[in-house]
């Protein structure tokens, strides 16, 4: 009776060495939340903008949340798509301080007057058509955003990201181990692509699929950066071997300028 009560307290006490363990481990990788605001007209781009300016991220700082990206796309003489975006990366340290988020913003008050215009427009003149919203869990390899150190004029900076989806889970699983594993991410960091985040997307309209986001001072830097990464020994390696191939089936690329009021 004795070593059966002895057996359980041991078992007990690896339960909870193991569950501290996994719960260490999932607060030291973050979350992070793409938001695209869609929009129409320069009215609603202005309308958003001064609602991310002066309420939405001056509210997430009180919260102890920093380093937000808010991007724009660059202009494309090859794209016909009258609509504009504006692109939110935020990145939290749980899941708790992400799905708590709302809650707390609704019971700041600096925030509600600062946002007031925007949070109680009309329907008739809403601020944007529609949010899409993206939660990816960071890599393992990468496990905190990155801001950039570049002193380029910022509508001159190439802020690049992709969106890699597979064909099944475990395909997209393979995906990811390459960047960590494989040892893609650290490539990456050996030719200074200055990445901002790696992240494996766990809710969003495209899955499965990753997202990572590289940045460079320039169109100029972004293709040489691309070459040189093409041509090295590392990549070549990787590409041939067989449990890496057919990992992707579709690649969306799109380049990005900061704006003014970015944190990066």
């Amino acid at each position: 009776m004795k070593t059966t009560k002895i057996l359980f307290l041991v078992v007990l006490a690896f339960a909870i060495t193991s569950f501290k363990s996994i719960n260490k481990t999932n607060q030291s990788r973050e979350f992070y939340q793409l938001k695209t605001y869609t929009l129409h007209s320069d009215e609603q781009v202005q309308a958003t903008d001064k609602f991310l300016k002066e309420a939405y991220l001056p509210g997430l700082k009180r919260l102890g949340i920093k380093n937000i990206g808010v991007f724009k796309p660059k202009a494309n003489a090859t794209d016909t798509d009258t609509l504009k975006k504006i692109i939110v990366v935020i990145p939290f340290k749980s899941m708790d301080q992400f799905l708590n988020l709302d809650e707390k913003l609704s019971k700041d008050k600096i925030y509600l007057s600062a946002g007031a215009a925007y949070l109680n427009a009309n329907y008739k003149q809403a601020p944007y058509l529609r949010i899409e919203s993206v939660l990816l869990k960071a890599f393992t390899d990468h496990p905190f955003l990155i801001t950039p150190a570049l002193d380029s004029p910022r509508d001159k900076r190439v802020y690049e990201l992709r969106s890699y989806e597979s064909p099944t889970e475990a395909i997209h699983a393979n995906k990811v181990d390459m960047f960590n594993a494989g040892g893609e991410v650290k490539l990456f960091n050996r030719l200074q692509f200055n990445a901002v985040f790696y992240g494996q997307v766990i809710s969003g309209p495209k899955m499965p699929n990753l997202m990572y986001m590289t940045t460079f001072k320039d169109q100029e830097s972004r293709d040489a950066h691309w070459k040189a990464f093409s041509d090295s020994p590392e990549w070549k390696g990787l590409i041939a071997m067989e449990k890496y191939k057919n990992n992707i089936s579709h690649i969306d690329i799109t380049f990005l300028y900061p704006t003014e009021y970015s944190d990066y």
